[in-house]
């Protein structure tokens, strides 16, 4: 999945989903998730919201209904994941990428992504209940392991203790993409008084053109006011990140 920076386009980039799907090969057309409880739902409705054709499965037929009525789903399935039978039977082999989206139950989870792998499939990413559950995700095969309530828990704890970041894309350990409201300090000063690149080592990619977020002027004019409590996207190192101004941090 991309996103391209052009002038004048509708922007809004939900950054926290890019750690996921990132790891996705974007030149596949064909997934299918394992598991449709919130985060099998959740990756369901993004690839076909992104135009992929997407099984879903799951053991639960109301889950199976329900995927199928919410139409998250190009094709929708209940069965027995840990039964390889069962899996080969669904053309599970002809899928280059599972996502297997079993999260609180371990044994069925390690269980069902051995049977992916040994069906043959390419790319197998794995959700992750734990730090022991990841291991023994690893131990059998899992191309990825994922683990979405640890990183919503760093999220959480980013959001409080530094107020006016919206949301964080962290592209390696030492620099990210992040989301967040001009800050005081920032208010009516123009881009190239900032001079953002020099003073804290990132660089604006995007500014909204309102408090909505709902569309964003993309690689603005170095002439360009920014107005506290409007959005701004910028991408650079986490040192510099971390040495912004606070949202609600009065200026010196």
């Amino acid at each position: 999945m991309g996103f391209g920076l052009n002038p004048g386009r509708r922007f809004r980039l939900n950054l926290s989903s890019l750690g996921f799907f990132r790891n996705l090969r974007p030149t596949n057309r064909q997934f299918a998730v394992i598991g449709l409880g919130r985060f099998g739902r959740a990756v369901c409705a993004t690839l076909n919201g992104l135009g992929y054709e997407v099984l879903g499965i799951d053991t639960d037929g109301r889950r199976v209904t329900q995927a199928l009525t919410d139409e998250i789903a190009s094709h929708a399935i209940q069965l027995d994941s840990t039964q390889p039978v069962a899996l080969k039977e669904a053309g599970i082999p002809d899928f280059d990428t599972v996502i297997v989206a079993i999260g609180n139950y371990v044994e069925e989870s390690v269980i069902t992504t051995l049977n992916v792998k040994e069906l043959g499939v390419t790319y197998v990413v794995a959700k992750a209940s734990s730090e022991i559950h990841g291991k023994l995700l690893n131990r059998v095969g899992a191309d990825h392991v994922v683990f979405p309530e640890h990183e919503m828990g760093c999220t959480l704890a980013r959001s409080l203790t530094r107020p006016g970041i919206l949301d964080r894309f962290e592209l390696d350990p030492d620099n990210s993409i992040v989301e967040l409201r001009v800050p005081q300090a920032f208010d009516q000063k123009t881009i190239v008084e900032l001079d953002l690149r020099n003073t804290y080592g990132v660089t604006l990619l995007a500014l909204s053109q309102s408090d909505s977020m709902e569309k964003f002027e993309i690689n603005p004019s170095p002439v360009t006011r920014l107005r506290y409590g409007s959005i701004m996207v910028v991408i650079g190192n986490n040192k510099g990140l971390d040495r912004l101004p606070l949202y609600n941090q009065k200026p010196e």
